[in-house]
């Protein structure tokens, strides 16, 4: 036995001799559970430093499946992935338990939204923000203000990233930063801007360290700004948001009222940044028997289904059903035709 007193110790032993985390903070990580919400881009990157590093518990939700597009920056997935149809969580919880088998993984696949979403947050430490859009945002600003869990807020978009640790109570919440969603088409998507696996793998791995020093016990070194960095142009900034916070109107942490997390601000559809595709989510969200519409659909076009979807191919669009009765529609960025798809070959 070396000088730390438990075998589980030894493979962060270059970690423990950062005098910061040591033993005592490498123990606090291994009790630790964190709640990964999206597992793409940043959440892949977060997941793989978070488990890496020992994080004892990590719960992944994501409600896609791994796509060829999304090699190119999503670090966890490789093209066995892409072949077999699994959704990230599965594959991301896969891969994990290959590079740490001593920690828990929980892959959990669903949209996150106002009626799941304390049942996701209960009993975390820290939530990571793997995400890729406003409304799940608010919903965790929503959240972590209400219960008084920590939240670190990320997003990228070309060579552009930012980052914010929300403590509540301490510090400025996304809402004091956004008070409102920006409206449609007045934010660039990876569809119209691009974006570089560089951007991403700095944003997120910020986002992994200010949850390790929350985890391991140095919650006062956290950054209180945010931070904001342009790679292609070489620019980085800090930005101070206490005013924000010290005016007091926040809805959020002001005023404590949560629109997004009572479904006051929720919507049951989706655009989905940079893959030519709509997410439609039925609002009871009701178990759908994947075999009875195989055999529906068979004839229809070409079907593929394992236990987690069913993936229709068809007068050249792509419809993706999810056990929950969620669907994504390739080939189409409007609402309107996407719902008609659903109905006709769904039919719920």
């Amino acid at each position: 036995m070396s000088q730390f007193d438990t075998p589980d110790l030894e493979r962060y032993i270059r970690q423990v001799r950062f005098a910061p985390i040591g033993v005592e903070g490498q123990r606090r990580l291994l009790a630790a559970r964190v709640l990964v919400c999206g597992c793409g881009a940043l959440g892949s990157v977060l997941a793989n430093t978070l488990a890496r590093a020992g994080v004892g518990h990590l719960r992944i939700v994501d409600r896609d499946f791994v796509d060829l597009t999304n090699l190119q920056r999503q670090v966890l997935y490789d093209e066995a992935d892409v072949r077999s149809g699994l959704p990230k969580a599965v594959a991301a919880k896969s891969h994990l338990e290959r590079i740490n088998s001593h920690i828990r993984i929980e892959a959990i696949v669903a949209d996150v939204h106002h009626g799941n979403v304390l049942e996701l947050a209960d009993g975390v430490d820290v939530i990571v923000d793997g995400t890729d859009n406003f409304e799940t945002r608010y919903l965790l600003n929503d959240v972590s203000v209400h219960l008084g869990i920590p939240w670190i807020y990320g997003g990228c978009i070309g060579a552009v990233g930012q980052t914010m640790t929300i403590l509540p109570g301490e510090t400025p919440c996304f809402r004091c930063l956004h008070p409102e969603p920006p409206p449609p088409g007045a934010v660039e998507t990876c569809d119209s801007a691009g974006i570089l696996g560089p951007i991403v793998n700095l944003v997120a791995s910020v986002q992994a360290c200010e949850a390790m020093k929350i985890l391991a016990g140095h919650r006062d070194v956290t950054s209180r700004v945010l931070q904001m960095f342009e790679l292609w142009d070489n620019r980085c900034r800090q930005i101070r948001l206490d005013a924000l916070r010290e005016a007091g109107g926040c809805e959020a942490c002001g005023r404590r009222e949560f629109p997004w997390l009572s479904g006051q601000r929720a919507s049951h559809s989706a655009v989905l940044c940079g893959r030519n595709a709509v997410q439609l989510s039925p609002p009871d969200r009701s178990e759908l028997p994947l075999d009875a519409l195989e055999e529906k659909l068979r004839g229809i076009g070409h079907v593929m289904r394992n236990k987690y979807l069913l993936r229709l191919s068809v007068d050249g669009f792509v419809i993706t059903v999810f056990l929950d009765g969620r669907a994504i529609i390739f080939g189409t960025e409007d609402l309107a035709e996407a719902k008609t798809l659903y109905a006709r070959y769904v039919g719920l």
